[in-house]
Formats: structure tokens, sequence, C-alpha cells
């Protein structure tokens, strides 16, 4: 679905901005398992096994509100605001889960579209 961002001017494809989160949120999975490593140059055959299982089975579902990030067989990352037509949010917000099939509707943890978002592999940052 491509959308177009009137102050910025450029045309927003949601596909390319949820490619673009998944890669953060792996890069941040990579970083965190190269900290715990006493070896932080060299990964071992488990890391690189983790890492490459964690890579496979992070994925996202497109519904009519919400893009759901989660890993295949595992827990929910997160949600991501999919329609223009929400009371509360705007078009790409990120949200913490609530349970596995609705986002928790507090408040967002950063906006896809926007950027200069900040999230963890284990998921959207808590509210300070």
């Amino acid at each position: 679905m491509r959308l177009y961002n009137r102050e910025n001017e450029r045309e927003i494809d949601m596909n390319t901005e949820m490619t673009a989160l998944i890669k953060n949120i792996k890069n941040d999975y990579l970083k965190w398992t190269l900290s715990c490593t006493s070896d932080a140059d060299e990964l071992t055959e488990i890391n690189k096994t983790m890492i490459a299982e964690f890579n496979e089975k992070l994925t996202y579902k497109t519904g009519s509100k919400y893009i759901k990030i989660y890993k295949e067989g595992g827990s929910v990352w997160g949600f991501v605001v999919n329609t223009d037509n929400d009371k509360k949010f705007k078009k790409g917000d990120i949200l913490k889960p609530a349970g596995y099939n609705a986002p928790a509707r507090n408040a967002a943890r950063g906006n896809i579209i926007d950027g200069g978002y900040t999230i963890r592999w284990t998921g959207p940052l808590y509210l300070k």
C-alpha cells in the first residue's frame, strides 16, 4: 500500500517501512548477542544458529487496522497502526502488544513513517 505524505512530500510504501523496522529489530538482536559474548568479534556456532533462527522466524502480518510483528511459533513483538481512521493514533504508530491479537492502546512508542523511534529486539520500549 502506498501513501502520500504531504509534510515530507514523498510517497510512503508501508511494506518498505515495515521492512526497515524488521531490519532494525534484527540488527538489535545481533548487537545484543554480540554484547553477551566473551569475544565480541567472533560468534560461536550456537550464536550463529540462534541469530539465523530469530531472523528466519521474525515476520509480520497485515490486517485492516494493525500490522502484527511476531516470531512464528512464538510471541508478538508489537503492532503498527495501519489505518488513517484511528481516533487516537496515526498511521505508522508503533504499539506494544496487550495480548497475542491486540495492541496496548495507551500510547505510541514511535512511528515508522516519521522515523526516529527507538526499539529493542524484545519489543517496543516502555513509556518513561
